[in-house]
């Protein structure tokens, strides 16, 4: 992989007949306790317009946290954090915020209780998409069923149009991740950019973290941004245990009503 095939990613824009592209970026951030300067050049460099975080703090002075993150990173809360568990999401000033809701899953004693952040966001005048940042569970049942929790919320009726990120705990190969994947597209299968590994930044080696895009969406490029121009490795291992996967995805526009 070379630098001029990361410089291949397409920047964020409007069409004229009401389609949009933008970045997504999801990123496990292990409730920001590595390096917080790292961790926001990072997200900084991607310029994204959404992000998916997990591992979002979510204990004492939790909004504090994500207010920083927010300032630090020239985007805007949106919804999730404590309140869905962990996950949260965050948007440029382009996305139009139309609804957010935070679902918090079954709770399977002994195991930590898993929660989506959910938003449906507006780009420009007609392209809209709904977005869930999901962690799922270390253990393989809970993590399958959580996946069928998960697509049993998409699509919504007055967006056809969705992306799934997040940390899945789990392997292409595995029975979570081919639910998720076998009903909306993987978007490094789909599009391969950058690179592929997202754990761990010291010795990539797996891929649990994914986006995943309803059919009808374009895939434009989707992988870890390594050598980006702005990102390091030196922030990439400093700024978490899981390494970023950034997407830049084709909305299309809403189709006319009636």
């Amino acid at each position: 992989m070379t630098l001029a095939d990361l410089a291949d990613l397409p920047e964020s824009k409007s069409e004229p007949e009401g389609s949009a592209v933008i970045r997504l970026l999801s990123y496990n951030i292990r409730s920001m306790r590595d390096d917080k300067g790292a961790l926001a050049r990072v997200i900084r460099a991607c310029a994204p317009d959404v992000v998916c975080v997990q591992e979002a703090p979510r204990f004492f002075r939790w909004r504090k946290y994500a207010s920083w993150l927010a300032r630090q990173t020239e985007l805007c809360y949106v919804t999730g954090g404590a309140t869905a568990s962990g996950p949260m999401i965050l948007a440029s000033l382009r996305a139009y915020v139309e609804h957010t809701e935070d679902v918090l899953l079954p709770r399977t004693p002994g195991l930590h209780r898993r929660g989506l952040a959910t938003a449906v966001l507006r780009f420009g005048s007609s392209a809209r998409l709904s977005v869930v940042s999901c962690h799922l569970s270390l253990q393989a049942a809970e993590r399958h069923a959580q996946a069928g929790m998960l697509l049993d919320r998409l699509p919504r009726a007055e967006t056809p149009h969705s992306v799934v990120a997040g940390d899945l705990n789990d392997r292409p190969g595995g029975r979570a991740f081919r639910r998720l994947a076998d009903s909306l597209q993987d978007c490094w299968a789909a599009k391969p950019w950058g690179g592929e590994h997202t754990s761990t930044p010291d010795d990539p080696h797996q891929r649990i973290d994914a986006v995943l895009a309803s059919d009808g969406i374009e895939v434009l490029g989707c992988g870890v941004p390594a050598g980006l121009a702005g990102v390091t490795d030196r922030d990439l291992r400093a700024a978490s245990d899981h390494l970023p996967v950034l997407a830049a995805l084709r909305i299309p526009p809403a189709a006319p009503a009636g």
